[in-house]
């Protein structure tokens, strides 16, 4: 043990002590020269006694200390374990849908990112204005350094865009899109593009436009994102189909990781990533299947909104279904609730509308139908039901479906098939109605792409062949305006006019079911699947785990 200072008090006491019998006073009668000389002993033996447990209490506050910094620095030390839904198709390229893993990983990043409200906000670049309907200037954030140690240029983010609007395919966000990236001095880029768009910033915010060091292009007709993004975490290591290593990357240019890395596995078997959370070789795991669910402690499980509906498409065009009035019947047949509760187990939420939950602003605009069309009775009318095996709850909803149509009086056929097999008889109007758990977001963030594509005259994934100038008009006014209040009300205006149609009819909003030790903090649970671990996700230290 150290003394502290505080010790050489006892020994200018003795002195003090001494000084005393050297010079001696007249005693009383009743004192003793012993008692004087044992009272001068004891004072600087008490002092060392009480010196010596302040050395002791400094020591303990000192030890305590070094264990506080101590725990710090394991925790800064720990890896997290993740458990991925799906291996990567494409050999984690970032032009393709592999790219969301390496968002989700924080190691690739964009110009822009997208707020809670879908609306675009600086990332890598600073600030953009729009020139002229078909010119934007983004500015670049200055000193950021690619995880190889090059600096973000202007340059290569032109390169790096400009590989993403030349690669075959195109990643799906350019899908239509004709777009022309150039450098204005060194710390910005103007992008041009052929039609007037005012959702290239939200385009730019898709992990398949991430900006990548100039060493992922090297190799011609391949990327390589190891060690060439821009996050908080640097991909070390592409394990094939097994998994990959991130590490932390000191130089960020943001808050430094608090993780000192991330190893990921790919686990497709729903049951085996269940039994990772339950047994603790995962910390985070994705899309906890509603079946393993029963089975695992309530506090490690975590339900996430999607932008997904499972919707009931009626066609239009040809058979019963051309008539309103047995779309209307059709529409009323339907118990939501029902649904949810057998087929997902209540872990899902009913329809109100084509954009659920995932979009909170979707349910505080939308209004009351009125002027619905009137149900006719079905009396036996036939209908042919289809939908597809490789979602396991839709043979099970079909089924569900099918009792409650046939409740109301029709007599409903099913065809059930995998997806590769139905989607080209689905697209050509061969179902009179047809089951879809359909993404309403898709890449930019924005439900107008999903909702062109689905129901107007030129869309490409018009199952319900539907086709109504009033639709079309809602839809080309919401698609007009900028990012913001405006267009989202316009947004829901379309989706009114969509829902008079009865040619979609919304059954319920899908959640994931997202697996999280009680040990991990600030794991990202993002509707929009773009963010799971960042530089503030950790582990809780042991003294607040109980």
């Amino acid at each position: 043990m150290t003394f502290p200072a505080t010790a050489t008090f006892g020994t200018a006491a003795t002195l003090r002590a001494s000084s005393m019998l050297a010079t001696p006073r007249r005693a009383s009668a009743t004192r003793h020269p012993v008692s004087l000389l044992r009272r001068a002993l004891t004072l600087p033996l008490m002092v060392l006694s009480f010196s010596l447990l302040a050395g002791c209490g400094q020591d303990e506050e000192t030890s305590a200390a070094r264990d506080e910094a101590s725990e710090k620095t394991q925790m800064q030390d720990q890896r997290l374990r993740v458990a991925m839904l799906q291996p990567p198709r494409s050999g984690l390229n970032p032009l393709t849908d592999d790219a969301f893993k390496l968002s989700r990983w924080s190691t690739a990043e964009t110009l822009i990112r997208l707020d809670a409200d879908g609306d675009p906000q600086p990332f890598l670049a600073t600030e953009w204005q729009q020139l002229d309907p078909q010119t934007w200037r983004f500015t670049i954030r200055p000193d950021v350094t690619f995880h190889d140690g090059t600096a973000l240029t202007a340059g290569q983010v032109v390169a790096s865009l400009t590989a993403a609007t030349q690669a075959v395919p195109k990643p799906r966000i350019l899908d239509g899109v004709e777009m022309h990236i150039e450098a204005d001095g060194e710390n910005a880029v103007i992008v041009r593009t052929a039609d007037a768009d005012p959702l290239v910033p939200n385009r730019l915010s898709s992990p398949q436009l991430a900006i990548m060091a100039a060493r992922a292009y090297a190799q011609a007709g391949h990327v390589d994102p190891t060690r060439a993004g821009t996050g908080p975490f640097v991909l070390t290591e592409i394990n094939g189909i097994q998994g990959a290593t991130l590490e932390r990357y000191d130089g960020y240019w943001g808050e430094r990781a608090e993780l000192a890395g991330i190893d990921a596995d790919y686990v497709p078997d729903g049951t085996a990533r269940g039994a990772a959370l339950r047994t603790g070789t995962a910390d985070v795991v994705e899309a906890v299947p509603v079946s393993q669910v029963a089975l695992i402690d309530p506090s490690l499980i975590h339900e996430v909104p999607m932008p997904r509906t499972n919707t009931l498409y009626l066609n239009t065009v040809s058979g019963p279904f051309q008539d309103p009035a047995l779309r209307a019947a059709a529409r009323e047949a339907l118990d939501r609730g029902a649904i949810v509760r057998t087929v997902y187990e209540g872990r899902a939420d009913v329809a109100e509308g084509l954009l659920g939950p995932a979009l909170a602003w979707a349910s505080e605009l939308r209004q009351p139908l009125t002027q619905r069309t009137a149900a006719a009775e079905p009396d036996g009318t036939r209908i042919t039901l289809g939908t597809f095996t490789d979602r396991a709850e839709l043979p099970e909803v079909a089924v569900l479906l099918e009792q409650q149509l046939e409740a109301a009086g029709f007599d409903v056929q099913q065809e059930v098939r995998q997806y590769a097999h139905i989607e080209s008889d689905m697209l050509a109007g061969k179902f009179d109605a047809f089951i879809l758990s359909r993404a309403t977001l898709l890449d930019s963030g924005d439900p107008v792409a999903y909702m062109f594509s689905d129901f107007s005259c030129a869309g490409s994934f018009n199952i319900a062949q539907l086709c109504d100038p009033k639709i079309d008009a809602a839809l080309a006014k919401a698609g007009d305006l900028p990012p913001g209040p405006e267009r989202r009300q316009a947004i829901i205006a379309a989706e009114a006019e969509i829902l008079k149609a009865d040619a979609a009819i919304p059954m319920l909003h899908e959640r994931v079911i997202q697996g999280e030790s009680v040990r991990v903090v600030d794991a990202v649970r993002d509707p929009r699947e773009r963010e799971l671990i960042n530089e503030h996700t950790h582990f809780v230290q042991a003294a607040d785990a109980h």
